[in-house]
């Protein structure tokens, strides 16, 4: 592998924060600074043991464990350096800085070790939940009907934050049905989740003819799950073959309609709950009209897009920032849209699993 990783060459190390490597070049220049002061001074002293702390800062640099051995060894050599011929000094001050070096070689390494075991069972973790993420996650076709349809979904930088984001696009006799969730939760959990919902959906899409209906199906699968207290914000689309349009919203962030330059809140005249809470409320589902020209463009999205934070901890803007966005087709939205929120996030990355999903009306 090439660069730093692990000793088995599967995990890459982590990039350190801006922070962290100010505070480790503070430290090495300390290191020098004493390493220096050592020569500098006559004899009768000695700063060698300071030595100790090199294959500690070098542990925090790599997960190779031969790396803070070597340094420790160096660290050794230069320590005997600095010592030879300062008769001035007792035996017991040359054990002890060959003890205190040999330790903290030891100790660091260990560390090294550990780490590198932990992240590697992470990693593993982490590819095993995105791999079953991705094989439940067909890609929707480009088009369907009236509509053009395209789709993103982006993992979260953090470690072992796989989401339940969930998407699906069927093609069904009673037209287009359209599907965008996010499971509550995160892990292996919320994807065995996102597959109950999806298999539920491929199923009822093809065989019930009322939206508000279909979205009460779903949240029944859910309800006859094990009790492990998941819910899903969902929304489901409708589209007829001559473009009209119905919506049920399940808890979930708003779509949003682009018509030319203007952006409308697309937001239901009565919330409803997510899927699998529906008993807890009450009712039912109501499926809403949506009122569509050629030209429109309806952004499904997840909340890992609208509530991304920057720096600074503030939310990405996304009614404000799509007018401005490209949008000669779903594919270019999208593009654009993810490449301005990696910079609204840069550095720090997305927390949580994003989805959007882009539907143009072709007339």
């Amino acid at each position: 592998m090439s660069g730093d990783g692990a000793e088995d060459g599967a995990v890459p190390l982590p990039r350190l924060p801006r922070r962290t490597r100010l505070l480790l070049y503070g430290a090495f220049l300390l290191l020098v600074g004493a390493v220096l002061a050592d020569l500098l001074t006559g004899p009768g002293t000695t700063l060698s043991p300071v030595l100790a702390v090199a294959p500690v800062l070098v542990g925090a640099t790599t997960r190779r464990a031969r790396v803070p051995l070597a340094t420790g060894a160096a660290a050794i050599a230069v320590a005997g350096l600095l010592e030879e011929g300062n008769t001035r000094l007792p035996g017991s001050v040359h054990l002890a800085s060959l003890i205190t070096i040999t330790a903290a070689t030891l100790a660091s390494t260990a560390n090294v070790v550990l780490i590198a075991a932990r992240e590697r069972e992470l990693f593993h973790v982490r590819t095993v939940a995105e791999a079953a993420q991705r094989a439940l996650l067909r890609p929707p076709p480009e088009r369907a009907g009236p509509l053009r349809i395209a789709v993103r979904y982006v993992a979260a930088a953090a470690e072992a934050r796989i989401g339940g984001d969930l998407y699906e696009v069927a093609d069904t006799p009673y037209g287009i049905r359209v599907l965008l969730g996010d499971v509550q939760g995160h892990g292996l959990a919320a994807v065995e989740t996102a597959a109950d919902v999806l298999g539920a959906f491929r199923t009822a899409a093809r065989t019930e003819p009322d939206l508000a209906r279909l979205a009460e199906r779903l949240d029944a699968a859910l309800a006859d799950r094990p009790a492990d207290g998941r819910f899903v914000t969902a929304v489901l689309l409708g589209v007829d073959r001559d473009g009209a349009a119905r919506l049920v919203n399940c808890g979930h962030p708003h779509p949003l309609l682009r018509r030319g330059g203007r952006v409308v809140d697309v937001a239901p005249a009565r919330h409803a709950p997510p899927l699998g809470l529906l008993a807890l409320t009450g009712g039912g589902y109501r499926a809403e009209p949506v009122d569509p020209r050629p030209g429109d463009l309806l952004l499904l999205y997840t909340d890992g897009v609208s509530e991304a934070r920057d720096a600074a901890g503030v939310f990405y803007p996304l009614a404000a920032r799509l007018p401005r966005l490209p949008a000669v087709s779903p594919d270019d939205l999208l593009d654009a849209l993810l490449a301005d929120l990696a910079g609204w996030v840069s550095p720090t990355g997305l927390a949580d699993d994003a989805a959007a999903l882009a539907i143009r009306w072709e007339g």
